[in-house]
């Protein structure tokens, strides 16, 4: 990545706070988010993936998870609390057969919502029983940002704000496409945009997937294809919460992604993928690896 691309980074950066005043000048405003986890219900594997999305979306304030942690069953979110500052909220399995961690969730985002101090909800579970919390939520002019598994029931989706697919997030390391050289310099550029490390590889994960998804026969993706996979597939997917005019201003900042500028004006953008020799057009860690 070349002074100049570093240079359009760091002004971006500088246009976007995360302050409650964030956007003031600039239009650009993070969301305090309440983040609601079933701990019964999601993999402590994907929570990496989790809040690196859930930073693009605005500011965690609140992280609960709820669940009976007397049992084993939590056992592998235990290790991982304190790397997201995740509360643990204790459910006791009083009645055998009846789900306590739901009523508990469904309590407290009722608390929360009449605090009038959220701008929406990460509802993090595969349970269709949160299909009702999720419209009376947006009942409130509150958006619910919904995150589970492949078998999530649709009503629950078709509720939400934005619905993504836990199972579609990968771990940080598994971006093996990338040369050690372009994985140095997209840290740098991540850095530079002041995200996190997780929430600026799940962008760029986002950007290989559409990329991959819109690839036409000369082995460029149209940035028109591209936008449209992202919005039909990765809701979440938002580069104007970080100030970059869009996916196109966002593939201009990373060093995996080179950008062609075609048509009168360079208006006609299509974007490739650099990958370290020895990997396909979509291939190690793309689609299907």
């Amino acid at each position: 990545m070349d002074a100049g691309r570093f240079a359009r980074s760091k002004r971006r950066s500088q246009t976007t706070r995360t302050d409650d005043n964030a956007g003031e000048g600039t239009g650009q405003h993070r969301q305090r988010l309440a983040v609601l986890i079933d701990g019964d219900n999601v993999s402590s594997r994907e929570v990496d993936g989790l809040f690196g999305v859930i930073a693009m979306l605005g500011d965690a304030t609140v992280r609960r998870i709820y669940g009976d942690w007397t049992g084993a069953n939590l056992r592998g979110w235990k290790s991982r609390l304190a790397d997201h500052a995740i509360r643990p909220m204790q459910q006791f399995a009083s009645c055998p057969g009846k789900n306590a961690t739901d009523g508990a969730m469904i309590i407290d985002a009722m608390d929360l919502l009449h605090r009038n101090r959220l701008d929406g909800f990460c509802i993090v579970s595969s349970d269709g029983d949160f299909t009702r919390l999720a419209v009376r939520i947006r009942e409130e002019g509150v958006d619910v940002h919904g995150f589970g598994d492949r078998q999530t029931p649709f009503s629950f989706i078709a509720a939400c704000s934005s619905f993504t697919r836990l199972d579609r997030l990968r771990p940080p390391g598994n971006m093996r496409w990338l040369s050690a050289t372009t994985a140095d310099a997209e840290q740098t550029a991540g850095r530079e945009t002041g995200l996190s490390a997780d929430a600026w590889q799940q962008m760029l994960v986002m950007m290989e997937e559409a990329v991959c998804a819109g690839i036409e026969e000369d082995g460029w993706s149209p940035l028109a294809k591209v936008g449209l996979w992202l919005a039909l597939h990765e809701p979440a997917f938002n580069p104007r919460h970080f100030g970059f005019a869009g996916p196109g201003d966002f593939a201009d900042a990373c060093p995996a992604i080179i950008v062609r500028r075609c048509g009168e004006g360079g208006h006609l953008l299509s974007v490739k993928l650099v990958r370290k020799k020895g990997t396909t057009a979509c291939g190690e860690a793309g689609h299907g690896a």
